[in-house]
């Protein structure tokens, strides 16, 4: 395990779920998702396409505290759009970079226009921790 391994690495270590929700679903539909599954982040699909991120932070931010009702508001209203993303050459590194640069903390990750996994900073941390460990 090294900082410069790929995304694919991590994907074939953790799993490739990534959760999804419609932007249509209430807000309230996706937390009890979120929960459900012990994730921090959903995907959000219209059809085939990525069309933004979802997560706990949104949620916080953008309704909790606006004071607005969660089983009233829709995905679409408060997700981060456009997601951003990586591929499965991109490096550990990289990852780590762009979620800081783009203050975010959950990577969807994009081969061939579809959704392939979810990388987290807890995964980026913990490879990038194995690999001191491993040094």
């Amino acid at each position: 395990m090294k900082p410069l391994d790929r995304v694919e690495l991590i994907l074939k270590r953790k799993g490739s779920q990534a959760y999804s929700i419609t932007p249509h679903v209430t807000v309230y539909e996706a937390l009890e998702k979120m929960a459900e599954n012990s994730i921090g982040a959903l995907v959000v699909i219209d059809g085939t396409d990525l069309i933004g991120i979802m997560s706990e932070r949104d949620y916080a931010r953008k309704v909790i505290l606006d004071r607005r009702s969660s089983k009233e508001m829709k995905v679409h209203e408060i997700m981060s759009s456009p997601a951003v993303t990586v591929n499965l050459r991109t490096t550990v590194d990289e990852c780590m970079q762009r979620m800081t640069d783009k203050r975010c903390r959950h990577l969807p990750v994009v081969e061939g226009g579809r959704v392939v996994g979810v990388v987290s900073i807890g995964d980026v941390v913990h490879w990038i921790i194995t690999a001191q460990d491993l040094t």
